[in-house]
Parts: C-alpha cells; structure tokens; sequence
C-alpha cells in the first residue's frame, strides 16, 4: 500500500500541543475526543499510513496525567445502535471500549449516560455497569439546546446534570460514536466545576474534518461521507474566518454550539478564551500528509464505499432515503463513478461471462483478480484462493483446494448441519486451506500471503451473507456489493 501519512511525526507533534493546551488553562483540561481511539478505521482508510490505534498510541505518551469518561446516547442503547465497522451494539461498545482502556494501563473514570430520560434498557444497562463496579453518571435533555444559551448555562440547564467526580489533570472524553453528546458532557463539568471553585478549560480533539485542508478536500468530502446518517454538513469557520480573515473547515455542529461555548466561558472567566471552533480544536493531523494524491484517491474509494453500502442498506429495507440522497450528491459532487472503482466492472463482466455472481479484488501492483459461482465454491471464496494464489506466485492451474477436501466439508454441513447451500463460504475455505498446509505446501504458501490483502478493494456483484463480510473485514478487505441479492427469496440469511 502507498504511504500517504507520517504516523511517527503525527505521534510527536499532536502530543505536545496537547501539553501545550494543557499548561494554557492552569493545570485541568476536559479534552474531548472525536473519532474512534483504538480502531479508527475510517481515518486509516483514507489517510494511507494512519494507524487505527494512532491516537490511542500518542495518548499513552500523557498515561498517568489521564482519566476517562465513555458518554453513551440513553437513545442509541434504546434503539440498539450499531457500529457498522464493528457490528456491534453502541452499549457492548462501551464494555469493549473498557476493557481496551483497562488493557492498556489506562484509567477509566465513569460512563455518562446522556439525553437521559427514563430509558428503559438505558436504566437496564446502568444496573448491569454498577453490577462491575463501573460509576454512571445521568444527564438529561435540555429544553431549547443548543439555542437557548440562557437556560443551558444555568441551573436548571448544565447545573441539573449529574456531576462527574474526576481526580487527574486530562480528562478524556470519549463514545461508541458520533452524536453521543461528548461536548455537551464537557461544558456540563466546565459549569459544574467552577460552582465548585475548580479552575479548568476545555479543548477538541477531533481528527475530522480537517481545519487546514480545503473544504472541497476529498479527504473532508470522505467525513461527510461517513456521518451522512447524521446529517453533518462541513462548513467555512465563519467565526474564525471574522476574528482571523482566514478560511478554515469545521462542521456544523460544532459551529452551531460554539455561542454555548462562549457564553459558558464568559460566565465561568469573564470572557471566552477561543474566537472560533477551530480554535477550540488540538488536530494536528493535516500537517502530517506527506502524498496528498495518496491520500485524495484513498478518500475518494471510501466515499464510493459508504455510497454502495447505503445502497445495499436500502436494498435490505433498512437504508435511510436522507442518507442515500446525501451521499448521492457527495459523489456528484467529486464527479465520481463506478469508473474510479475498476474491481466494480470486473466483477460484473466476469458474471456477465459466467451468468452467475462473482466477485473482483485489486492487487497492490494493479493487478485485478476475479472469483465465479462454483458447485464447490462462492465467488468470494474463489477470489480469495485465487488471490492468494497470485500473491504467492502459485500457478492458476493449481488447486489449493481439491475436490477430495472440500466434498467431505459439502458433506458435513448439508448432511449433518442442516445447510442447504453446498458451497463454501470464505470461512470455511480459509479453514480447510489452514488444514492443508499441514501437508500441501502450495496451501502453505497462500496462508503466508494473507496479511498482503490488508487494503486491499473488492467488490462483488450480489450482497453477501454476513459471515463473507466478517471474514473480509477481519482480512481487512476494503469490500462493496451490487444491491442485489443471489436469489428471489424473501429471507435471506
């Protein structure tokens, strides 16, 4: 993979102006954390040489200065919010979340639970974190947020919350995802601490979108890309473009809520240290792009990515029409196709060939690799040995995989498991290939190949079952689907 983005230079400059924040409000900041810590899959994607762990890797660097406070929306646990990188809960999330802190000698203070009002399963899990010894902390719904800017810095606004108890200097305020209320959390404990005569300042750490990058940016573009189910609309700093006659990028939310922030300052310390939400911020990660065009066509994959999948989501009836329509227009906005894609026309020509599905992966030297519907195999099962047999320089004549071991698993799963389909799913395949290397050194040889498919894009021309996309995302297989299905049926598994 092309290397568009220097982690090591990210790791040392981000830290130190966090320091720097740090010492400019007297010793106690509340610094809130947008974007995912240690799986940020989304800014590895399109800022080739990002780490998923890049943040929580120069966070360590503060360990002992830190604690932690998880924010989870009462409403996402209601509704069972999903992470769609994970595929898991927002509330199992934050267990997750947790434990990953735990794990790597970091202090998690306590959980907010925000917009709080009576949830049920929202109450359910606050019993069950109580249950492990984990402190929650309950704020509410305020009437008028975030406009009413009179009500909201009072008493009955930000006073009526639950106060957060917390002991270390950097405090860190996280969430399962966007929409959680991290800010509202922070500004909340700005009010409460002065009423308890604590001096203490806040700041964002917020890796999109990028201030000093042009709005139009594909790498910005690929944020709104990613919170189209939000409605986040990236927008010119007008604050920090009236204080600095300079264009800067942020997003809507945080300029919709920066009057709360300043009123909020202004009555803790008589006036606001910020101009703008770009001042509020502590992103350094725009002046650590060494490629930009690297890094413009990773942007430009993952906005057709998010495109295709919010298509397939409203193929299965749980897509949302606002959501579709905005990535719609993203992708019009860039003049992007399914030409920029090219394993999209691959796969599609290699099942217009065969009259079945298929499937298409782009190697790293370009090289695009096809799978077809089999008696013995799926497509994506066959890509993936055929793959594998290209990174290994492994003959295309040679079977991976012979007849006499596959039957045997064909047997066990429509014999005695009770499946009805008789092909082998990736799982499967990459089980008995594992087998084989015992005895086949061909086999062998295209295990050793499995972490080259890291990055690497995929498409395939029907939606695939949920136990396909898992193994492609563990792979790390950046994957897409035509919105259809393999058969007429109304229940697909």
């Amino acid at each position: 993979m092309k290397i568009g983005y220097d982690h090591d230079l990210y790791t040392r400059t981000q830290s130190e102006h966090i320091r720097k924040r740090i010492d400019q409000f007297g010793g106690k900041l509340y610094l809130e954390l947008g974007g995912k810590l240690f799986d940020d899959n989304h800014a590895s994607r399109v800022l080739p040489g990002f780490r998923p762990d890049s943040k929580i890797a120069m966070l360590l660097t503060l360990k002992e200065q830190i604690e932690l406070i998880i924010v989870i929306n009462a409403d996402d646990i209601e509704k069972n919010k999903v992470r769609g990188d994970l595929g898991i809960t927002y509330d199992a999330d934050v267990l997750r979340l947790i434990d990953a802190f735990r794990g790597v000698g970091m202090y998690v203070g306590s959980v907010v639970l925000s917009r709080f009002n009576g949830q049920p399963q929202a109450e359910a899990f606050q019993n069950r974190l109580e249950s492990l010894g984990v402190r929650v902390y309950r704020h509410y719904p305020i009437k008028g947020y975030p406009a009413d800017v009179d009500l909201i810095v009072s008493d009955e606004g930000y006073g009526r919350n639950e106060y957060v108890e917390t002991t270390r200097p950097l405090v860190l305020v996280t969430a399962p995802g966007p929409g959680s209320g991290k800010m509202a959390v922070c500004l909340s404990q700005l009010y409460q601490e002065h009423k308890r005569g604590v001096k203490c300042g806040y700041a964002k750490f917020e890796t999109f979108p990028i201030w000093n990058l042009p709005l139009t940016h594909p790498v910005n573009v690929a944020y709104e890309a990613a919170t189209a189910d939000l409605s986040d609309v990236n927008m010119i700093d007008p604050y920090h473009l009236e204080a600095y006659g300079v264009s800067t990028v942020n997003y809507n939310r945080d300029i919709e809520v920066f009057p709360v922030l300043q009123a909020t300052f202004s009555r803790i310390w008589g006036e606001s240290p910020y101009k703008s939400p770009t001042d509020m911020g502590v992103n350094m990660v725009g002046n650590c792009i060494i490629d930009d065009e690297v890094c413009c066509n990773a942007a430009k994959q993952e906005i057709i990515r998010r495109f295709y999948n919010a298509k397939c989501q409203e193929r299965k009836g749980c897509g949302n029409e606002n959501e579709l329509n905005k990535l719609t227009y993203l992708m019009q906005r860039l003049k992007l196709s399914d030409a920029d894609r090219p394993v999209i026309a691959a796969a599609r020509l290699r099942a217009e060939q065969t009259d079945a599905p298929a499937a298409a992966i782009q190697l790293d030297d370009g090289r695009i690799i096809t799978g077809k519907t089999s008696s013995l195999l799926g497509p994506s099962a066959a890509m993936l040995l055929n793959a594998l047999k290209a990174l290994g320089g492994i003959d295309d004549e040679e079977l991976l995989l012979p007849p006499s071991v596959i039957e045997p698993v064909q047997e066990l799963k429509c014999k005695y498991l009770g499946n009805h389909n008789p092909r082998l799913h990736t799982d499967e395949v990459l089980v008995a290939l594992s087998v084989s290397a015992a005895t086949n050194a061909h086999a062998a040889l295209a295990i050793e190949q499995l972490s080259k498919l890291k990055g690497l894009e995929a498409h395939t021309t029907v939606i695939l079952s949920p136990v396909d996309v898992n193994v492609f995302r563990r792979l790390g297989i950046n994957v897409t689907h035509d919105p259809k299905y393999q058969t007429y049926k109304l229940f697909h598994k």
